[in-house]
């Protein structure tokens, strides 16, 4: 998943490129290195919230899944990661 810093120095993600115009003025691609020294330094999420979101399916993912397999199997496909990576 992308991830984009704004001038800000605020962390943005973007897993589907045609929805880059929604991202802040000045933004620039960044890697996941860089993106996770920022977080850390910044203190911005909990190292689970990151972590989560770098394996969640993407949101075109989940709306299929939703639309095929229902409520139910998109909540069991989101536990799976919620349980590898437990609040703290």
């Amino acid at each position: 998943m992308p991830h984009y810093k704004d001038n800000n120095n605020q962390i943005h993600f973007l897993d589907n490129p045609e929805f880059g115009h929604l991202l802040p003025d000045g933004c620039v691609e960044i890697n996941d290195e860089e993106a996770n020294s920022i977080l850390v330094a910044n203190a911005l999420i909990k190292p689970y919230v990151y972590q989560r979101a770098a394996e969640y399916p993407s949101f075109a993912d989940q709306f299929d899944l939703l639309y095929h397999g229902g409520y139910d199997a998109w909540k069991e496909v989101i536990q799976i990661v919620k349980d590898k990576y437990p609040k703290e």
